[in-house]
């Protein structure tokens, strides 16, 4: 039995490149940006609203009103940025046991199956995400202390899906137009060398 490690990952440069042709390289690579300024912007924003909170009750003994409601736009943007990020570097779980156990040619297979089903529910959550977001601006609810409609605060979650949903695409057009399998754009699929045996 082995513990496996980390997926390999093919040489990255510091700026995103991909290896897919044309326009499809180009939609990784603005996936890619998009997820990054997303998870960048949410999480120093979330750092500053805290530690604004924070100095705000104990150094001025007076909380910031709006701080909580932030806080949770931004877990939601984080969220739902985050599951395209984790996409996009295999990191997603996975049962594998009886997959690594496949020939090659039926893991490829099953890896394109598995990358194209993830992505048609992925695209389908992302559609009945944006039906609901409908439905909260209709009813025209606003957040308490920030007095800003509600489903503002959830438009980050059909993004997120739709994100996801074409990072999985793109996952199996590569292991269609690839000799090796892929667990993501750039991530091929196997262990470091540094698995341990048990």
């Amino acid at each position: 039995m082995s513990v496996q490690g980390e997926p390999r990952r093919e040489a990255a440069s510091e700026e995103y490149t991909s290896s897919l042709p044309g326009p499809l390289g180009w939609l990784d690579v603005a996936i890619a940006r998009i997820e990054a300024i997303m998870l960048g912007v949410g999480v120093l924003l979330m750092a500053a609203n805290t530690i604004a909170n924070v100095l705000g009750r104990f150094v001025f003994q007076n909380s910031i009103f709006f701080s909580e409601e932030l806080n949770s736009i931004l877990i939601i943007l984080i969220t739902f940025a985050g599951i395209s990020y984790a996409a996009r570097q295999g990191r997603h779980i996975r049962m594998s046991a009886i997959y690594d156990a496949l020939p090659p040619k039926t893991r490829k297979a099953l890896m394109i199956m598995i990358s194209l089903i993830t992505a048609a529910f992925m695209l389908a959550l992302a559609w009945y995400a944006l039906g609901y977001i409908f439905t909260q601006a209709g009813r025209g609810r606003v957040l308490p202390a920030l007095q800003i409609p509600v489903w503002w605060t959830l438009v980050w979650v059909p993004v997120g899906f739709l994100l996801t949903g074409l990072q999985y695409l793109l996952t199996a057009i590569k292991n269609l137009i690839e000799k090796d399998i892929y667990l993501s754009t750039h991530v091929l699929e196997g262990y470091d060398d540094d698995e341990v045996e048990v």
